[in-house]
């Protein structure tokens, strides 16, 4: 038996509009090498100016993970040549970074939590990109000093299912405190995986393997499988030490398999030393008082609506993972809607209609608002849930008002006694077979008197007047 040991550094691309060490704009996504000035493109004379606006966004993640946030940090040169990197070297924070010690809980799969420890969060600056076409190589410096937040975690995730979890959350919190748009696709949140396997009981680490630059949830746990099945079956071959190798890998997701990159380099190689254009950095109280402004996070969100709102734990998890999807979801509150018809209408109904349109719940056709006055609609009794699915239909196509909506299409939902017992008495005259039946101990002929009934109605009887009033009359 092996044991999986897992760690992770993510790095968070963080939403300033001025890059870390100058006032170039971070929209790199135009004419190539535009955004750049004599900082960025690392000339000689030219001093870098800390992002005030990095720092907070910094010390409000180290804030919200329970973390340490030193009040004086540094900035250190880690020293290596590559043809996107002007300076040949990075300025990041390696020997006392602006967060360390820091926590999150993940939710596990029976229902408990674990604790993963966040070993330090450090600013750094991005490098260019490499624009590789045909035999000719290019170089894009407009993301050059672009602001990073690298996070590094404690080994303590043991499963694929446990790191993804990790990463989730940890994307959870950063969208929720609006430092981060943490675009996967995009690459302003991305991650590189460092693990290991070793026999169940060793206390001592197997040989570490990085992979990097992984863009999704699904590619993170593909390629931790993949790896961990790698080194299992060198031990079980007798070639782990010849065939695992501290080394950098990557990811080749056509393939469905990790493959060797480079050696993997220690601290040493790097030859990290204090960086002699930047004093130490040294945070005020007005900048520690803006760090700890933050909105709710979701932890918070889910024990509030368990308690409070008494929706399941498990549909509070699913509408607090995502910001945007909690926003639409207390949207719906406002209108009036019930917490318990909301969930249902949102994560079911609502939810199952985007994604089969390929819609995100930004782009949703039908707003918070537009929805939790549908859901009122049902809670007071207008309209029944199947008239509900038919307008929601029409509001996927189309803005209307509800109200209209439910008067041109014959919605109303009929919970006037007299009206249902009307209808009752003409099905069971029509039945008196079943009625026989029925009293004689046959009750669960009670479903096709309910059917009949919504039938002739054409399903807008109040359901739960027709059970009332059928079983009053059947006895």
């Amino acid at each position: 038996m092996f044991e999986t040991v897992i760690g992770l550094e993510v790095h968070v691309q963080l939403n300033t509009k001025t890059k870390l060490f100058c006032s170039c704009p971070t929209s790199f996504a135009e004419q190539q090498n535009i955004n750049t000035c004599p900082t960025c493109l690392a000339l000689p004379g030219a001093l870098p100016v800390v992002n005030r606006k990095a720092v907070i966004k910094a010390m409000r993640f180290g804030y919200a993970v329970n973390a340490t946030v030193n009040h004086i940090s540094n900035f250190d040169r880690k020293s290596y040549f590559y043809p996107d990197s002007p300076s040949a070297y990075q300025i990041t924070q390696l020997y006392r970074p602006i967060v360390q010690n820091g926590e999150l809980f993940i939710d596990l799969k029976d229902g408990s939590k674990k604790r993963i420890g966040i070993t330090q969060a450090h600013l750094e600056a991005d490098a260019g990109k490499n624009i590789h076409d045909g035999n000719i190589s290019k170089v894009d410096l407009n993301r050059a000093g672009t602001p990073l937040m690298e996070i590094v975690s404690e080994a303590d995730m043991r499963s694929a299912d446990e790191a993804v979890a990790y990463l989730k959350k940890l994307h959870s919190i950063v969208r929720y405190l609006d430092i981060s748009d943490a675009n996967m696709q995009e690459g302003s949140f991305r991650c590189d995986v460092n693990v290991s396997v070793r026999p169940k009981g060793q206390q001592r680490f197997g040989t570490r393997v990085e992979i990097k630059n992984i863009n999704s949830f699904k590619f993170v746990a593909s390629a931790i499988n993949y790896e961990v099945q790698r080194h299992i079956e060198a031990y079980e071959d007798g070639i782990y030490g010849d065939e695992i190798i501290q080394e950098t890998r990557l990811w080749d997701t056509d393939r469905g398999v990790t493959k060797s990159m480079r050696g993997k380099e220690e601290a040493s190689d790097y030859r990290y030393f204090p960086d002699p254009d930047l004093r130490p950095l040294i945070v005020t109280d007005e900048m520690i008082a803006e760090a700890k402004e933050m909105p709710e996070l979701p932890d918070a969100k889910v024990k509030r609506y368990v308690n409070e709102l008494k929706i399941k734990k498990v549909d509070a998890l699913i509408i607090s993972s995502d910001k945007e999807l909690a926003q639409f979801f207390e949207e719906m509150l406002k209108s009036g809607a019930s917490p318990m018809t909301s969930v249902n209408w949102l994560n079911t109904e609502l939810l199952g209609r985007l994604n089969k349109s390929g819609y995100s719940i930004t782009e949703s056709p039908v707003s918070g608002k537009k929805l939790g006055e549908l859901v009122s609609k049902i809670d007071s009794g207008t309209i029944n849930g199947k008239a509900a699915k038919d307008i929601l239909n029409v509001l996927m196509e189309e803005d209307r008002d509800i109200d209209e909506l439910i008067e041109s299409m014959g919605l109303a939902q009929i919970s006037d006694d007299g009206a249902i017992l009307q209808i009752i008495d003409d099905i069971l005259s029509k039945h008196q077979d079943k009625v026989e039946e029925y009293r004689a101990g046959k009750v669960k002929l009670i479903g096709f008197f309910v059917g009949q009934v919504m039938k002739a109605s054409r399903g807008s009887a109040n359901p739960k007047k027709v059970n009332q009033l059928l079983r009053e009359r059947l006895q």
